[in-house]
């Protein structure tokens, strides 16, 4: 996994080289006409030295062994405290105030709706849900290419309603099962998973980090992502049928294994779908954030959780006893959680001192605003698509609606060119020893490149009303 984790820092670190140049996120219109320029102060320089300082920290993690999270909270406290008493000074502390409090609810939206859903996740593995799904695959005797097109299938609609990186590493694991002596196999299944993750999570604001952005910032209505159902389908199909022939055709050795689920396993799983359903449509109803939803699902996840502890058989096996909900919460990945609330924290405060506008004025003012969206989703091939589009919500783009899923439509699949442009291709990279790699991917980068630009034509195709 260290390869991993370096890939993730590097990614890190030109994120935030992209987005210093960016604006900070919304606040009041009174905060914003009040704000004061510090770009050419110390406050400004502070903030800059203190940010690269910390990302350097974050990036040394393996050599210093510091984790990455606590030099981005850390100088994300500083940077706000330097903004915000250079303020108080000048007798606007109001203004740093609300700016902190709007980059404060931002994330904590986010985190909250992530931390319900990998709570799910989490406990759904410990009751053997995904484990059960791997038997079955494993038992049923399918051919190589058959599996290809399985696991790319259920990547894309599992991405749906799970985040890519999840979808990526349970697809991994099941790919390595069943194609254990077939390393071409199992290289080519992790660049279809990869596909399918990006296309199936950008349809849906459930499934990435970018769509959940633009939902909950109110840019799309739920429904609105569904136009984009079409192109997504495209952009997974096109590179999957050409890969297809030169999948293996042999069929993996037989398995008897024997699946064994845990008592409630089928039960979570129902109310991780109320779940969902509570949050769609309270937000369409009662536009209410997607994560009052997912608390109200965590509530009940926990009442199920005491009425499995009070029904408990005695002398029950392990398939009988009943979880510790608190567990599956304490497994959610907090060093990874908390170093986004740092890098959101200090995007903001770096936007907030002023360095604005020369990225937006360039991207939606000098050049057109479609060839804007596809290099933006280009550059996804090497930036986290969540932050690209966190940077891109700061600008404020007058755009239409078709633009806004142009944009969603580019920066979800986008990210799919290289291993390293998302979640699930640098979970993969982590996770597979023999096969896939980053050089074997970029051999497959012409035909997903193919897939890219037909997808962002059948959008323009299939919803030019929206423009």
């Amino acid at each position: 996994m260290k390869k991993a984790s370096y890939i993730l820092r590097v990614h890190h670190f030109f994120v935030l080289t992209f987005l210093s140049l960016l604006p900070s996120l919304s606040f009041a219109q009174e905060t914003v006409n009040s704000q004061l320029d510090l770009t050419h102060h110390i406050v400004g320089y502070f903030s800059i030295a203190l940010t690269v300082i910390a990302y350097i920290a974050a990036m040394s993690e393996d050599v210093i062994e510091l984790k990455k999270s606590k030099p981005m909270v850390l100088s994300a406290a500083l940077i706000w405290f330097a903004i915000c008493i250079y303020y108080a000074l000048h007798g606007q502390a109001k203004t740093a105030s609300l700016a902190f409090e709007s980059n404060l609810l931002a994330y904590i939206e986010l985190l909250l709706f992530i931390l319900v859903s990998m709570t799910y996740l989490n406990t759904m593995t410990e009751r053997g849900v995904f484990n059960a799904l791997r038997i079955f695959l494993l038992n049923e005797q399918y051919s190589y290419r058959q599996l290809f097109w399985i696991t790319g299938a259920l990547a894309f609609l599992l991405s749906t309603v799970i985040n890519g990186l999840t979808v990526g590493l349970l697809m991994g694991a099941i790919v390595l099962t069943v194609g254990k002596s077939q390393p071409k196999f199992v290289a080519l299944a992790c660049v279809n998973v990869i596909v399918g993750a990006n296309a199936g999570g950008t349809m849906s604001p459930l499934g990435g980090i970018s769509t959940l952005f633009v939902w909950q910032h109110k840019i799309l209505h739920f429904t609105e992502f569904f136009a984009l159902t079409i192109p997504c389908i495209i952009n997974f199909l096109v590179p999957a049928s050409i890969m297809h022939f030169s999948v293996p055709k042999e069929t993996p050795d037989i398995s008897k294994q024997t699946i064994a689920l845990k008592r409630g396993s089928k039960r979570i799983v129902f109310l991780f779908i109320v779940t969902l359903g509570i949050t769609i449509s309270s937000n369409v109803l009662l536009e209410l954030p997607p994560a009052a939803g997912m608390m109200a699902g965590l509530g009940l996840l926990q009442i199920f959780n005491f009425y499995l502890t009070k029904t408990e058989p005695k002398n029950s096996d392990e398939t009988q006893k009943s979880f510790d909900i608190f567990k599956s919460i304490a497994d959610v990945d907090w060093d990874t959680l908390l170093f986004f609330y740092g890098a959101m924290m200090i995007i903001g405060a770096v936007g907030f001192v002023g360095y604005l506008d020369s990225v937006a004025h360039f991207l939606f003012g000098e050049i057109n605003v479609t060839l804007a969206n596809i290099m933006i989703g280009l550059s996804s091939a090497f930036v986290d698509n969540g932050t690209l589009m966190f940077a891109v919500l700061s600008m404020h783009p007058d755009i239409p609606n078709g633009q806004w899923l142009l944009l969603t439509l580019t920066l979800g699949v986008g990210g799919s060119l290289l291993a390293i442009g998302s979640a699930p291709g640098v979970g993969l990279l982590g996770q597979i020893k023999e096969g896939y790699s980053f050089g074997f991917h970029l051999r497959w980068m012409p035909a997903i490149l193919l897939g890219y630009f037909l997808s962002i034509a059948a959008h323009f195709w299939v919803n030019a009303v929206n423009f």
